[in-house]
């Protein structure tokens, strides 16, 4: 068990990537709280899978892009658990149009949300974290996005390149006090969230598409991030883990269509 006895909150838990992080965490001994937005039956489902493993639960629905509302949601995990010892920066927002098409609301609640949202719970926890004055790990779940100007996305592009910033200046400023924070870039993962860009026969061929020939699984990030937040990475602070099946290499951007 490589978080008995420490307690863990995880944004954006209700589905995907955040939901297999929020249950791996519990089967290595953590008490997790999950926060959500909506997908209430979800969130619950989350809930049920981590009580049945043994470990204490604490559903959040909350906004993300809302500083007090994230603050709230450290301090009750703190209140609730104790302490909090490891912090998972995950909810997300994006919507995909042509910078020139943009509609700005949606382009502001990607950014909101993408951005500032990282930045409120990594703050927060930091803070709770010294004021514990003990160790403490995050992870924050970046994008390939924040190095790959990928067209339509430019608000999420933007909001990933800041926070993969924000996240190394945080490991930096917090080093010497043993908190550790890193970054996780998924690549193209098989998640509910991807329904609302592709149809279920775009994922499946672009999935053949990609050079590992398959899209990620939820589960194989939620490995990853286990790793970077357990004892047994504690000698990485300010690091970014690419497990994307390969499309970040260059070749594979310039890659001609249909060519080996």
């Amino acid at each position: 068990m490589k978080f008995a006895g420490r307690n863990a909150l995880v944004t954006g838990a209700s589905l995907g990537i955040g939901r297999a992080i929020a249950i791996n965490l519990a089967k290595e001994g953590a008490n997790v709280a999950i926060n959500f937005r909506s997908h209430r039956e979800n969130a619950d489902e989350v809930a049920g899978e981590i009580h049945k493993l043994g470990r204490k639960c604490l559903l959040l629905q909350a906004d993300v892009s809302q500083q007090a509302a994230v603050e709230e949601m450290v301090a009750k995990t703190a209140g609730e658990f104790g302490s909090l010892d490891l912090f998972v920066s995950n909810a997300a927002y994006s919507d995909r149009q042509l910078m020139v098409d943009a509609d700005m609301e949606g382009f502001r609640r990607t950014i909101d949300v993408s951005m500032w949202g990282a930045f409120y719970g990594v703050r927060a926890s930091a803070q709770q974290m010294l004021k514990q004055g003990t160790r403490g790990s995050m992870v924050v779940v970046s994008s390939p996005h924040a190095v790959i100007p990928i067209p339509t996305a430019m608000a999420y592009n933007m909001a990933k390149a800041a926070i993969d910033h924000m996240a190394r200046t945080a490991a930096l400023e917090l080093a010497s006090k043993r908190i550790r924070v890193n970054i996780v870039h998924p690549g193209w993962i098989d998640t509910p969230g991807e329904r609302k860009f592709f149809t279920e026969d775009q994922i499946k061929v672009g999935g053949e598409k990609l050079p590992w020939g398959r899209m990620g699984q939820p589960d194989e990030i939620a490995k990853a991030v286990t790793y970077v937040l357990s004892d047994d990475a504690d000698y990485m602070t300010g690091s970014t883990l690419t497990i994307d099946g390969g499309v970040s290499l260059p070749w594979w951007s310039n890659r001609a269509e249909g060519e080996m």
